[in-house]
């Protein structure tokens, strides 16, 4: 019988700062975004079909809330497509750096496998 680990809720302290800051802060512009669209958040909740303690959640940066929720308000607020921008690889700097430094320095022509010559074993 095999042991399974019982799963443990995560804390906030759990979370490096700089991920509860920029957690902190799209929360924030989430809300922000919400209020200037005059959304409350009972409808807010419900075309991110959502409850509003989850969007109250969201809204605090609350880091263990799924980032399908976030994707789900982002979607209500129509700032989908920025989602899709978030690890987008042209703009990973450190990426592309150290993705230049292993190209090889030649490239090489692969050669048909030679046939073998009638006779031979």
């Amino acid at each position: 019988m095999d042991f399974i680990m019982p799963r443990t809720k995560k804390s906030a302290a759990d979370h490096p700062i700089p991920v509860r800051r920029a957690l902190k802060t799209l929360g924030q512009d989430l809300r922000d975004a919400r209020r200037r669209r005059r959304i409350s958040t009972q409808i807010m909740a419900e075309r991110a079909s959502i409850s509003r303690t989850t969007l109250s959640k969201i809204e605090q940066g609350e880091p263990g809330v799924a980032i399908g929720n976030y994707a789900n308000v982002l979607f209500a607020l129509g700032l989908a497509p920025g989602l899709a921008k978030l690890a987008d690889v042209r703009e990973d700097a450190l990426g592309l750096e150290l993705d230049g430094e292993q190209l090889p320095q030649r490239i090489r022509r692969k050669t048909p496998p030679r046939k073998a010559k009638q006779g031979q074993s």
